[in-house]
């Protein structure tokens, strides 16, 4: 007796989505939407906000702000931009900073981080330490590199590198640390030495992590250039901030903020763009 099997009815390709889905388009027509609304939203809440409590050194209207950022990006009455540099070059220097820093900090943080999470005992001995310096404020020892290094450029590249290097580190150590056994075992079963199963194994599996702590290193090395440039910042947008800070010019504080976010919102997705064309198999089982 024989059975047989009926085949299979052919998949619908006209079938209707699901209630919930939305198209493609249509769905990043409907965020951008979103998006706009809620800006307008904010916008509209300090307007209003400004208006009422006519205080302007409390709260600057959105008019004054704009005004100071054209004053600070052009020469008015013989004045430079602000201190006597435009608000693209206090940007641009912080930018460079913040780069450098970064590049720093993040090497360490790989190298530092790969070692922790291949050599058991340097992971025991160096765990607490990385801990510790994560959790000082930037503030905290900035104080001790202008002791050490002066008040120039030195003293900021080290706090920043300082700032950026222990998120990597942990991020890189932990996802090294939890390699899939399997895959690890099977390369080595096939006569991989030990660096080329890291290589080859290790690394690609905990790229999509390692990334997420590169993108937290530059957040934090971005979030605390106003503490490098407390000291002598000027030109710097963090040193801008302090000056105008001094002389309660709260339009300019509140430019200069507007500038570091932009920015680093500019900075971030472009760090999303790389991720996602460097590691196109993060999310993938």
């Amino acid at each position: 007796m024989t059975t047989s099997v009926a085949p299979a009815p052919p998949a619908r390709t006209g079938a209707p989505a699901a209630p919930g889905a939305l198209a493609p388009g249509g769905g990043l027509r409907r965020r951008i939407a979103l998006r706009l609304l809620a800006l307008f939203a904010l916008y509209l809440l300090w307007e209003i906000t400004a208006r009422i409590m006519r205080n302007p050194t409390f709260i600057p209207s959105p008019a004054a702000v704009w005004h100071q950022l054209v004053v600070t990006s052009s020469v008015h009455d013989g004045v430079r931009g602000y201190s006597g540099h435009l608000l693209i070059e206090h940007l641009g220097v912080s930018l460079r900073r913040i780069v450098i820093g970064s590049a720093i900090g993040i090497a360490g943080g790989l190298i530092l981080g790969l070692l922790m999470g291949t050599i058991s005992w340097l992971r025991v001995v160096t765990e607490p330490v990385v801990t510790f310096v994560r959790a000082l404020p930037p503030l905290a020892y900035f104080s001790l590199f202008i002791i050490w290094f002066g008040i120039d450029e030195t003293p900021k590249l080290w706090l920043l590198s300082i700032a950026a290097l222990p998120p990597v580190a942990v991020a890189t150590a932990s996802a090294v640390h939890g390699a899939p056994t399997g895959l690890v075992e099977a390369a080595r079963a096939l006569g991989a030495k030990k660096w080329q199963t890291t290589r080859d194994v290790v690394l690609p599996s905990a790229l999509p992590e390692i990334f997420t702590g590169i993108r937290l290193a530059v957040g934090v090395a971005y979030s605390s250039v106003v503490a490098a440039e407390t000291i002598n910042g000027v030109p710097g947008i963090g040193g801008m901030i302090r000056d105008a800070q001094r002389y309660s010019q709260t339009d300019v504080v509140v430019l200069g903020l507007f500038a570091i976010g932009l920015s680093g919102l500019l900075i971030d997705a472009g760090l999303r763009v790389a991720e996602n064309r460097l590691i196109p198999w993060r999310g993938r089982s």
